[in-house]
């Protein structure tokens, strides 16, 4: 009896571990069913397809604002620094003038004439050559409120009319370290400034805010083929010629091409504007007895815009002193300036430009290059 318990008791305990032995691997074949492990094909091509993962989204960057002195985009709105240039030949090869956005041509004594050329995008470190002050600045600069303004001097009757002007005076006479002869130029067409020091002179001054200036990438319906436009006075001439490669008017200055110190692409303007001016002998004469013509660019007249190669006849406006210029189409809608620099001419309203067509001679001038009409005879100049 004892030995038959002991059997019984040993089968049993060898049923548990035999049972033992059978259940671990089946638990594990199912542990490893429900892990990672990859499933057979015929899993696969019974199971739903996984869902693809949501595609990531990169925002699009909002457009940088536009400069509102040439349209093209600007991270912020910077001070507006204005320096005086010589514009004879001795003057080439200007420094810096390719990095202004705005460059005026203004006729002085003797039918020379002299540029001011408008900063605010980029301010360059060496500018010039930097000549002096005259009557039509005062006028000219007062649109683009307190900016600082770059000149070498002024004859000593107009001092006071310019110290009482809203501009920032950086001249010599308030601080000659921004300002540096070159001495490989012969004088006086040698003194440059360094427009960043004498940016920082006038920490006050106002960035550039709206002129009245539209901007389109491309041009408005219209307008007349104008390949060229030529400008002359007694002892000066401007001529622009359009580019059909990069889109822009090559500028020639006094009869050759306008140069840049810093390298050989020369002047180019994506817009040219011939504003037709009100000029009238001033006050002021030279040491010679030169009278200085004073232009009147506050009011209203005409002018002629080049760009792509078109022209159009429109109308400028400035109400008063503060207030920036706007060019109007004849259907009252503005006129779009091709975003870049762009070179404005004032012009005695005596005086034609010359914009030739490609069917025409280069000298002869298109219908849209005739002056404005005269209110009354111009008078002589001294």
């Amino acid at each position: 009896m004892r030995a038959s318990r002991v059997s019984v008791s040993a089968v049993r305990n060898s049923i548990i571990i035999i049972a033992l032995v059978i259940a671990v691997p089946a638990i594990a074949t199912l542990a490893s069913c429900s892990g990672p492990a990859s499933p057979t094909a015929t899993e696969s091509s019974s199971a739903s397809p996984a869902a693809s993962p949501s595609p990531v989204i990169t925002p699009t960057p909002a457009p940088l604002p536009g400069s509102p002195l040439t349209g093209l985009p600007e991270a912020s709105p910077g001070p507006v620094l204005i320096v005086k240039l010589d514009n004879t030949r001795n003057a080439q090869p200007h420094a810096g003038l390719t990095h202004a956005d705005i460059v005026y041509i203004e006729e002085v004594e003797y039918g020379i004439t002299r540029l001011a050329a408008v900063f605010s995008s980029a301010i360059p470190q060496r500018i010039g050559p930097v000549r002096s002050a005259r009557i039509t600045d005062i006028d000219l600069l007062a649109q683009y409120g307190s900016p600082a303004f770059a000149y070498s001097g002024a004859q000593h009757k107009l001092l006071p009319k310019l110290a009482a002007a809203p501009f920032i005076d950086i001249s010599p006479n308030r601080g000659a370290s921004s300002y540096k002869r070159d001495f490989d130029r012969p004088a006086p067409y040698n003194y440059f400034l360094n427009g960043r020091i004498g940016l920082k002179r006038a920490a006050d001054a106002t960035v550039d805010r709206d002129m009245g200036f539209t901007f389109a990438q491309e041009p408005p319906t219209g307008g007349l083929p104008a390949k060229k436009v030529r400008v002359e006075w007694s002892y000066a001439s401007a001529g622009f010629n359009y580019d059909e490669v990069s889109g822009l008017y090559r500028v020639h200055l006094n009869g050759e091409r306008a140069r840049e110190e810093e390298h050989d692409r020369g002047q180019n303007a994506a817009t040219v504007v011939v504003q037709y001016v009100d000029q009238k002998p001033s006050a002021y004469f030279d040491k010679d007895g030169g009278n200085t013509p004073h232009a009147q660019t506050i009011g209203r007249g005409k002018a002629v815009i080049l760009r792509d190669g078109r022209s159009w006849d429109v109308t400028w406006e400035r109400p008063d002193a503060d207030s920036g210029t706007t060019f109007t189409r004849a259907d009252g809608s503005p006129m779009p300036f091709k975003p870049g620099q762009e070179w404005i001419v004032l012009l005695d309203r005596d005086r034609t430009a010359k914009i030739s067509t490609p069917s025409t001679a280069s000298a002869s001038p298109s219908v849209e290059s005739l002056p404005a009409p005269k209110e009354s005879t111009s008078p002589s100049r001294g």
